[in-house]
C-alpha cells in the first residue's frame, strides 16, 4: 500500500480539522452505508413479506380442504374425513399445525379445543380468510380464520407454529448481510488504498513547498508534476510555477527599480551637495547666488523625480482598488490647463486649447486622468521647443467614432518612428531629451500605465506638418 509522507507541521486550527483523506472516505462510505442498509431493509422486508405469503398459503390450502368435507349428519354438523386423511393435511416436517372447526357460536365442531380468533373479534363475510398472530398452548401460532356460510355456516380455524418461518428469515439475513459485510470491508480497504495513492503527489507537493526556502522560487520539480495522477494536481504545480514566475519576475523589477531610482537620485544628491560646498568654501556673494541657483535646479530635478516615482507607485496600487466611474473629459482637460498655465508662463510656453467646448464622458479615475494629462503637458513644456527655444503646445479633444482622443502636440524635434515603441518603458528617455540632461525616462511609461488602467491607449505620432510630436490618449466614448 502506498505511504504518504509524514505530515509537515500544522497550525492548532489546522490540527483540528479532519484530512482530505478521512474527508472523501467519509463522503464515499457513509452514503454507500446508509444505501446499502436501507437497500438490505428494503430487501429483507420483501423476503418476510413473500416468505409470510408462502407460509399463508400453505395454511390456506389446509383450511379450505378441511372445509370443503364439512357436512350435516343427522341435523349435526360433521367434518367427514378419516384420521389417516388429517394427519396428512396436517403433517409439517418441522412445524406443530392444529386446527378447529366452529359453529357460528363458537362451539367445537371438530379439533383442538380452545384454538379460536380472540375475543371481539368479528367474523369476515362468507368464503374470505383472515390472518391472525395467536398465543396457543404457550406457543406462538399463525392461524387463517376462514368463515362459510354454505352449506354449513362454520369457521374453520387452521394454526401453524412460526419457528421454521423464523429460523429461515434468520438464515436469509445471515446468507445475505454477511458477505455484504465483507465486501462492504473489502470496499472500504480498497477505497483508502487508491484514495492514499491519489493523494501522494499532493502531499508531494506539500512537502516540496514547505520544505523551500522562502528566497527560493524555481519551478518544482518535474517529477512533482509528472507524480500527478489527476488533472487538477497537475493544474495545481503549473499554477504554483506560474505564480512562483510572476513573483521572481515582480521581485526582479522591484531590484532593478530600487537600483534605477538609486542611481537616478544620486546625481541630483550629488549635485545639490556639491554646490553647497563649494559655495561654503567661497566669499563672493555672487558666487554664493550661483551656487545657490545651481542647488535650486538639483532640488526640482530630485522632486520631479520623486513626484513620478510616487505617480508609479499609484499607478500599482491602483492596479488593485481602481473604480472607474463616467469623468467629464473636457472639464477635467479646463481645470489641468488652467493649473499649467502658471509653469508655461514662467517657461516661456504659449498654450493651444481646441475641442472643449462641449461636454464629453469617458470611464476614467478622476486622479489618475489628471495625472495622466500632467505629465504629457510637462514632457511637451521641457522637450517641445523648436530650435530657437520657442514652444507652442496644443491641448485638443477630438472625437474619432465611438471613441475620444485627447491630444497634446508640441512643435519640438519629435521623437524617431522606431525609438516610439521603446519610450513606453521606465527609464526610456529620447535622444533630445538625453542631450538636455532633463528627466528620468519616466514620464511616458506613467502615462501609459493609467491609459492601461483606464481601458485606453497612448499613441506618439507626428505632429502637423510632420513637426513635432502628438502624443494622444484614446478613451472609449460613454455613450
Amino acid at each position: 500500500m502506498s505511504k504518504l509522507p509524514p505530515a509537515v507541521p500544522s497550525t492548532p486550527q489546522a490540527g483540528r480539522r479532519p484530512s482530505l483523506r478521512l474527508r472523501l472516505l467519509r463522503h464515499v462510505m457513509l452514503p454507500l452505508l446508509l444505501t446499502w442498509a436501507l437497500g438490505s431493509a428494503v430487501a429483507l422486508g420483501v423476503a418476510s413479506f413473500f416468505t409470510q405469503r408462502a407460509f399463508d398459503r400453505a395454511m390456506l390450502d389446509d383450511a379450505l380442504l378441511l372445509a370443503s368435507r364439512l357436512e350435516m349428519r343427522d341435523g349435526v354438523p360433521t367434518l367427514n374425513i378419516s384420521t389417516a386423511d388429517l394427519n396428512t393435511v396436517l403433517f409439517d416436517q418441522s412445524e406443530s399445525e392444529y386446527f378447529a372447526v366452529l359453529d357460528p357460536s363458537g362451539k367445537l365442531i371438530a379439533g383442538h379445543a380452545g384454538l379460536q380468533p380472540p375475543a371481539g373479534h368479528t367474523p369476515s363475510a362468507e368464503g374470505s380468510a383472515e390472518f391472525l398472530d395467536l398465543r396457543f398452548r404457550e406457543q406462538d401460532v399463525r392461524a387463517v380464520v376462514l368463515t362459510r356460510d354454505h352449506p354449513i355456516s362454520a369457521r374453520v380455524v387452521v394454526a401453524l407454529t412460526t419457528r421454521s418461518r423464523s429460523e429461515l428469515l434468520r438464515r436469509l439475513f445471515l446468507f445475505s448481510i454477511v458477505p455484504q459485510v465483507g465486501l462492504l470491508l473489502i470496499l472500504a480497504v480498497w477505497l483508502r488504498r487508491v484514495i492514499n495513492r491519489d493523494l501522494l503527489p499532493l502531499a508531494n507537493l506539500q512537502q516540496e513547498l514547505t520544505q523551500r526556502d522562502a528566497a527560493d522560487l524555481a519551478p518544482l520539480p518535474a517529477a512533482v508534476s509528472l507524480q500527478a495522477g489527476s488533472r487538477e494536481v497537475h493544474d495545481l504545480a503549473a499554477a504554483v510555477n506560474a505564480l512562483f514566475e510572476r513573483l521572481e519576475n515582480g521581485i526582479s523589477a522591484q531590484r532593478e527599480f530600487a537600483g534605477n531610482v538609486a542611481h537616478e537620485l544620486k546625481t541630483p544628491l550629488a549635485g545639490l551637495r556639491a554646490a553647497a560646498e563649494y559655495g561654503l568654501a567661497q566669499r563672493d556673494p555672487q558666487l554664493w547666488r550661483e551656487q545657490l541657483l545651481a542647488v535650486l535646479q538639483s532640488q526640482q530635478r530630485a522632486s520631479h523625480l520623486v513626484d513620478q516615482l510616487l505617480a508609479l507607485a499609484l499607478a500599482d496600487e491602483a492596479s488593485r482598488a481602481i473604480r472607474l466611474q463616467p469623468v467629464r473629459l473636457d472639464e477635467c482637460a479646463r481645470d489641468v490647463l488652467l493649473q499649467t498655465l502658471p509653469l508655461a508662463d514662467r517657461a516661456g510656453v504659449e498654450l493651444e486649447a481646441s475641442g472643449l467646448d462641449a461636454p464629453v464622458m469617458v470611464m476614467a479615475d478622476r486622479g489618475l486622468l489628471e495625472g495622466l494629462l500632467g505629465n504629457l503637458l510637462d514632457n511637451a513644456m521641457r522637450y517641445g521647443r523648436d530650435a530657437q527655444g520657442h514652444g507652442v503646445i496644443s491641448l485638443s479633444l477630438a472625437r474619432q467614432g465611438q471613441f475620444l482622443a485627447l491630444s497634446v502636440s508640441d512643435c519640438g524635434p519629435g521623437i524617431e518612428p522606431e525609438q516610439r515603441a521603446l519610450l513606453s518603458g521606465r527609464w526610456r528617455q529620447g535622444s533630445w531629451a538625453a542631450k538636455l540632461g532633463q528627466g528620468a525616462g519616466l514620464g511616458l511609461s506613467i502615462v501609459t500605465r493609467y491609459a492601461e488602467l483606464m481601458n485606453a491607449r497612448l499613441v506618439l505620432e507626428s505632429g502637423v506638418d510632420g513637426r513635432g510630436l502628438r502624443a494622444s490618449v484614446i478613451f472609449p466614448a460613454v455613450i
